[in-house]
């Protein structure tokens, strides 16, 4: 399994996601701001891991935080994390869940404080893989056998701490013994289906087939498609899911084809507080990702662009959605709140 994310010796190790698929480096942060950098350069991404990059920058700032004014410190640096990416909810939640365990230590020795950040980060990363693989299991008897998987953008290990959440159904489904194969979409711009879901994949030995971006409707029209898996960043309570811009696409020509939509992800991307996915904020990013391609410009000079990082699916199109405790089907707003437990 992919080592995403990891403590080692008072630093947060992680992956480098620009550099895959051809190079396989990592990135040593020894700073809530290095941290704080990664997640927005997209060095680690995906919303399970943006979440556990956020604990334990967190932890590293505490690490390194003086004695005196102590509770300014701990807002500074979860507001320079909070900061990073604006739509991925497991970010505030992560972020919130060290907070409230500092607040509960308030007034202990500072070295008692930091001790229990850092076990808080390093727990919350091995819930995050336990919680995938539970996902997994869940969503296994979903994928029909014998069928191909479409997934779009990267749900996979690289995007948690491990395991994955759209690619944890997949693995789980193999696992299970079904015969399935994949189907990934390149994911413009930032290629992530190209560059790390096939790449995941192919380090466990699944056949998987790369595909640009429209053509997901012919192979679905075609009868190759069995179902579609995706994860999420953001989910509201109707079941909106917020996910990488293009996955509303995928999921009218699901709806319009007769192929099942199937969203996989933690309880801690809910956000049960906003009533419809029009309330997500959808984050922008530069323009210099849709006109040049790792560094080569493919757009005339001075073009306009505009690059929203997600998309919002309508509840309407998801056939479900599959959490660590159970499968959540229409209507939305009742069976979501029996995922929180």
């Amino acid at each position: 399994m992919v080592e995403t994310i990891q403590w080692i010796d008072g630093a947060v190790v992680m992956i480098d996601q620009t550099r895959l698929p051809l190079h396989e480096e990592y990135v040593t942060c020894r700073t809530y701001q290095e941290v704080a950098a990664a997640i927005r350069d997209m060095i680690i991404r995906g919303a399970p891991a943006i979440g556990v990059a956020a604990a334990m920058g967190v932890a590293l700032g505490l690490l390194q935080a003086g004695e005196s004014d102590l509770d300014a410190q701990v807002e500074a640096i979860c507001q320079t994390l909070g900061q990073t990416r604006p739509t991925a909810v497991n970010l505030f939640w992560a972020i919130g869940r060290m907070k409230r365990l500092y607040a509960s230590l308030r007034g202990s020795p500072i070295a008692e404080i930091r001790r229990c950040l850092v076990a808080e980060a390093q727990i919350i990363r091995e819930e995050d893989i336990a919680i995938c693989r539970a996902i997994g299991r869940h969503g296994a008897e979903l994928v029909p056998d014998h069928k191909t998987v479409l997934t779009h953008c990267n749900a996979g290990a690289l995007a948690t701490a491990g395991y994955g959440t759209a690619l944890g159904v997949i693995r789980a489904a193999i696992a299970a013994g079904k015969q399935v194969d994949v189907f990934a979409d390149e994911t413009r711009p930032f290629l992530q289906g190209a560059r790390l879901t096939v790449w995941e994949l192919q380090q466990d030995g699944i056949p998987t087939t790369l595909i640009t971006d429209n053509m997901a409707g012919h192979f679905m029209k075609a009868g190759r498609i069995g179902c579609v898996v995706v994860g999420a960043d953001r989910i509201a309570a109707n079941g909106d899911v917020a996910n990488k811009v293009g996955t509303y696409s995928v999921a009218v020509l699901a709806k319009e084809n007769g192929v099942p939509f199937f969203v996989a992800a933690p309880v801690s991307t809910l956000d049960l507080t906003l009533r419809s996915g029009d309330e997500i904020p959808i984050e922008q990013r530069a323009a210099a990702e849709v006109t040049h391609m790792f560094g080569h410009q493919v757009a005339p000079t001075g073009t306009a662009v505009q690059n929203p990082a997600f998309d919002v699916t309508p509840a309407r199109y998801v056939s479900a959605i599959i959490t660590e405790n159970g499968v959540a089907r229409a209507p939305y707003e009742e069976s979501l709140q029996n995922m929180v437990r």
